[in-house]
């Protein structure tokens, strides 16, 4: 039986709910890195890391292969790029909002 559609994008955003996940997509937008530039970059356990990345392989949002001695890893499709670029642009606008609100209710005494 095939899962709904609405749950498998449950699933892509669970995905995408915790901090070295994103931290990961956002260095592979600027192409490939070895498994040591991304540790480098994100201050965790070799540990965690890889269990993160893990969980981005399984998710199917990044590829892997080997390089010699180096474990490469990359976007598995530029729209995962485009999805982060939504989510800095929603939560732009989200933050724009609430702060517009916190001047507007400074402005008027907090009484409306």
């Amino acid at each position: 039986m095939s899962v709904p559609l609405y749950q498998a994008k449950a699933e892509l955003f669970r995905t995408l709910g915790h901090p070295v996940r994103i931290r990961v997509l956002e260095l592979l937008q600027d192409g490939p890195k070895p498994v040591r530039d991304l540790l480098a970059a994100i201050d965790v356990e070799a540990s965690n890391l890889s269990q993160q990345l893990a969980v981005l392989r399984r998710a199917g949002m990044v590829t892997t292969w080997r390089d010699g001695p180096l474990v490469m890893y990359a976007l598995s499709t530029p729209d995962v790029a485009d999805l982060l670029a939504a989510g800095r642009r929603i939560l732009g606008a989200v933050l724009t909002d609430r702060d517009g609100l916190l001047d507007e209710l400074r402005a008027s005494g907090g009484d409306r």
